[in-house]
């Protein structure tokens, strides 16, 4: 037989799952974001053009590609590689192969970066009296 204090220690316990469960979902959708940002930033800065969403075709377009995902396809006999962001600019950046190389160089160059910054400080070597 359960008493009052039982069922109020379980409806703490769901709660305080339940608290760190919409804490996980809110920090991942934060992260999602964050990246987000950072792939524009990263696709402008190699050359993707920017394209709005401005016409009916273009909004169907831009619904129906996968949402912030780089989607290569072939146009024409050409290599074209767009990201839809029906999110923030409501528009596509659109490359070709050499945007997109430079685009894969920056993005392993952020990557390295922001691993370097995460790396701690005093790493073991001859500076870490540890070593020694």
């Amino acid at each position: 037989m359960m008493t009052g204090g039982a069922i109020d220690h379980c409806s703490c316990a769901r709660a305080v799952v339940v608290f760190a469960a919409i804490v996980a979902l809110v920090g991942c959708a934060a992260i999602r974001r964050n990246e987000a940002i950072s792939t524009e930033q990263l696709l402008v800065a190699a050359g993707f053009q920017t394209r709005p969403a401005d016409t009916p075709e273009r909004l169907t377009d831009l619904h129906s590609l996968p949402r912030q995902r780089l989607v290569v396809r072939s146009t024409d006999g050409n290599v074209v590689y767009t990201y839809a962001d029906p999110d923030k600019c409501h528009c596509f950046y659109v490359g070709g192969p050499k945007e997109y190389s430079t685009y894969e160089r920056l993005r392993v160059e952020n990557e390295i970066a922001r691993d370097n910054a995460k790396a701690p400080k005093d790493w073991p070597g001859e500076e870490n009296p540890l070593w020694r």
